[in-house]
């Protein structure tokens, strides 16, 4: 007896998993494929990381050869014509006709594009294959700007992928008031727009595009409110369109605004034609993720192989980051006061927005909105799905994280085991359990191997971790930290390796210890690592950290920079602050008096910052290194030299404290401070070292910081000279930079610390591990090795190069960076 034929029409992700979920339960099926594209099935969902270096190869879902393994026939490049549902049949581009018993039709979408005169002109693009982003990249090459139409999650992505094709002038069209409506509110929107403006990308909102003008290659878009917008390409990103022209050729109902209606089991209204993914409309719903079209995919091989499975729709909840920015919604995310309580909280300064929605008694979670900080995103999701009680204080969700830090994992571990941990593979929190009870799984490599979790989207991989954690501990294993997946190794270990080893940049230190590409977590984590070794890294080697140490200033809201100079101490001669003021006129920047006793100057251009700090060294300004992590300032008060009640001399030992240590990268940011006397007008227990004048010498305290976690510094050693504060901060110093995780305050990294402060004091002032002299001559050679970074950029042909807004045009200025008057000075202006 011959198998039940399956014919699938579509090889995309969804289609693929449609033969990976069948074959997972049944082998008595053949199956054939018919795939338009000329390339077998590859992730869309990361298609973005195409210009990050990916390959196709990189994004397939599988080899070519496991279709053959598999016993499928795959035909590429070959998209089905026709559906004889009378006869079963199916009729090809190429001319091949089949009789199927059963057929799948995962057609997915295309990109909807709008009628608008000048569609068709050259440098206009669409953004769903990898054929459409090769054209995007080879039109790229000589656009000095681009434009995406559509501000959701699609057209965000595009533009990303603009900014990682070097097109520093990107905007974005928007029909709509806001951006992502369908995903967040008004003033998640308001905050995401903040954030992407400052990071130079240019929002047009409430703007309908009437013409695209040029003669055959696009030279402008023409808004209805007759406004214009010059630029060299424009990617299309409005939406999706079901493909369900095949389905209605076929006789088959379709939706009167498109998209194959189908039953709770994907069935059409012919029972042995089914539909999946996008192409798929259920109680009048297309969805747009992977994830449900991975479960509509489970559930046609489920009832083809009579198992009991239905689809009631699904849970559209999301996180990503959108060009460096989270962004996440989930559960009931619009719903408002009165039918629940709304929880906010906003943070303009570091661009955060939180806001959950919990029942009027206060007991449990409806939905939320996170953006720039989506970090608790995974269990918001878990606490609303499992319908888990709420804390007294439901506002801690979202403000209160020292908790949390102190007890990762400890959430996770208290879900239900049938709660969805992966939505995209449908995995459970019992089966990444038993995979590390029964099958020995220790890490999200093999946690990804074994059930498949996190191999979609992604999303649920920190959540996973924690499980991987919480369920070894529990089994009083041992946790190995790692990096990342690039990196099977903790930041600590990584250090000492690069370290023996003399390895000096990072493709070295990838070839030795790495596997792969290296990716977002594990670059910065050993450029810090490179930098606290040798000190040359950030000015010396290609740059693997983010734009503010790539252009050795703080990128600030309208795309321009800050330049602080250093100030040791705080104390400033008349000259030099002449300077500050001439330079300030001349290149028209806004000044402001820094909390740390310095002097930001605001609103530089990139092409001008070398001539800015031509100016500032010669001088006798050093670079201020508030763009790294590194030593930022060490406060200090005027001490004894002017106040009555100083005891010591504080602005001298400040000023020493700090040029001793500048320059010194590290894991985090780190601050000083030193007091004269105990009323303490430093606030040197807010800070990373607090150094405190006493009758007798100096008390030293460490592991403060202030910020939105603030935790006064610990009492180290008291009453000792100067000679020893600056021994014992050297073993302290270099103690946190090679035992600490990469972003970790010393602050967190002391709570995070076996026997905490008592252990440390062992460490620095007993020297219980032997390790004393060690830390002191290391701490040593990087005070000998110290260069004002700035002044060798400035000095460095090759590095200039770098400043320059426009690569084909490097004395042009962005033009869309505007100012207007504040207070007898400038500020950026509101986008």
């Amino acid at each position: 007896m011959s198998k039940p034929t399956i014919i699938v029409v579509g090889n995309g992700m969804v289609g693929y998993k449609f033969c990976e979920k069948l074959l997972a339960r049944s082998t008595q099926f053949q199956i054939i494929v018919f795939g338009e594209e000329p390339r077998h099935a590859y992730d869309r969902v990361h298609l973005s990381e195409y210009f990050n270096g990916k390959t196709a190869d990189d994004l397939s879902l599988s080899t070519l050869s496991w279709y053959s393994d598999n016993g499928i026939a795959l035909h590429l490049d070959d998209p089905i014509q026709e559906i004889n549902r009378t006869e079963k049949t199916i009729h090809s581009l190429k001319g091949i006709t089949l009789k199927y018993d059963y057929l799948v039709l995962a057609t997915g979408s295309s990109a909807f594009v709008p009628d608008i005169p000048g569609i068709e002109k050259e440098g206009v693009f669409v953004y769903r294959t990898i054929e459409d982003l090769e054209l995007i990249k080879g039109c790229a090459v000589n656009a000095k700007s681009g434009a995406v139409m559509g501000g959701g999650l699609l057209g965000l992505e595009a533009a990303k992928a603009l900014i990682d094709l070097g097109i520093s002038e990107t905007h974005v069209i928007e029909f709509a008031p806001r951006l992502m409506p369908r995903q967040i509110d008004s003033a998640g929107s308001n905050m995401l727009q903040m954030k992407l403006s400052q990071l130079g990308l240019h929002i047009h909102l409430n703007k309908s595009t009437a013409a695209i003008t040029g003669d055959k290659k696009i030279q402008s878009l023409k808004f209805n409110d007759d406004s214009q917008l010059a630029i060299d390409m424009l990617v299309i990103s409005a939406g999706i369109r079901p493909r369900d022209e095949l389905a209605k050729l076929a006789g088959l109902h379709v939706g009167t605004r498109g998209g194959i209606v189908v039953n709770e089991k994907m069935q059409t209204s012919d029972e042995c034609i089914y539909a999946i993914g996008e192409c798929a409309l259920y109680e009048g719903m297309i969805y747009g993720l992977v994830a449900p079209g991975y479960e509509m995919a489970d559930i046609v091989a489920a009832h083809l192989t009579e198992a009991d499975k239905s689809f009631y729709g699904y849970d559209m909840s999301t996180k990503l980051k959108l060009i460096g920015v989270d962004v996440a919604s989930f559960g009931d995310a619009f719903i408002t006061e009165p039918d629940c309580r709304t929880i906010l909280f906003e943070d303009t300064h570091k661009g955060i927005y939180k806001r959950i929605n919990i029942t009027n008694d206060g007991k449990n979670l409806l939905g939320g909105i996170l953006i720039g900080d989506a970090d608790a995103y995974n269990m918001l999701l878990q606490t609303v799905n499992n319908k888990i009680v709420l804390p007294p204080d439901p506002e801690d969700l979202i403000l209160g994280s020292r908790g949390r830090e102190a007890n990762a994992g400890a959430g996770v571990m208290s879900l239900p085991d049938d709660a969805l941990i992966c939505s995209c593979e449908a995995v459970t929190k019992g089966a990444i359990c038993s995979a590390v009870n029964d099958g020995g799984v220790t890490g999200i490599d093999g946690m990804k191997k074994c059930t498949k979790a996190g191999t979609g989207c992604g999303g649920c991989v920190p959540l996973v971790k924690d499980l991987i954690a919480g369920t070894m501990k529990a089994n009083g294993q041992y946790i190995k930290n790692v990096i990342c997946e690039h990196f099977d190794y903790s930041r600590q270990e990584l250090f000492d390796l690069v370290k023996i080893n003399g390895l000096k940049n990072y493709d070295l230190v990838l070839d030795h210890y790495g596997k792969g590409d290296g990716c977002e977590v594990c670059k910065p984590v050993v450029a810090s690592i490179l930098s606290s070794l040798w000190n040359d890294v950030i000015v010396k080697q290609e740059v693997i950290q983010d734009s503010n140490d790539r252009f050795l200033a703080n990128i600030q809201k309208g795309g321009t920079y800050s330049v602080v100079p250093r100030i040791p101490g705080g104390e400033i001669t008349p000259d030099k602050l002449i300077v500050i003021g001439q330079v300030a006129k001349r290149y028209g920047l806004y000044t402001k008096i820094t909390g740390g006793q310095r002097i930001d100057m605001f609103g530089a251009h990139l092409s001008d910052l070398p001539l800015i700090w031509e100016e500032l060294i010669d001088a006798g300004f050093e670079s201020g290194h508030a763009y790294g992590k590194a030593l930022r300032t060490v406060k200090s008060c005027v001490g004894s030299t002017w106040c009555r009640f100083g005891l010591h001399d504080s602005v001298t030992f400040a000023i020493e404290v700090e040029d001793r240590y500048k320059g010194i990268r590290a894991p985090h940011k780190i601050k000083g401070g030193v007091s004269g006397c105990v009323r303490e007008c430093a606030e040197a227990q807010s800070k990373d070292f607090g150094i405190i004048a006493t009758e007798k010498g100096w008390n030293l305290y460490v592991c403060g910081n202030g910020g939105s976690k603030p935790q006064h510094a610990q009492l180290l050693a008291t009453d000792i000279d100067k000679e020893t504060v600056v021994k014992y901060l050297d073993r302290f110093l270099m103690f946190y930079i090679k035992t600490a995780d990469q972003l970790t305050r010393t602050a967190t990294w002391l709570n995070k610390l076996d026997g905490g402060m008592s252990y440390l004091k062992n460490v620095i002032v007993n020297d219980s591990l032997g390790l004393g002299e060690q830390l002191e001559e290391e701490m040593q050679a990087l005070v000998n090795t110290y260069h004002c970074e700035w002044k060798e950029a400035i000095n460095n042909p090759s590095m200039r190069k770098r400043f320059a807004h426009f690569i084909n045009a490097p004395d042009e200025k962005d033009p869309h960076a505007q100012f207007e008057p504040m207070r007898e000075q400038v500020r950026a202006k509101e986008w």
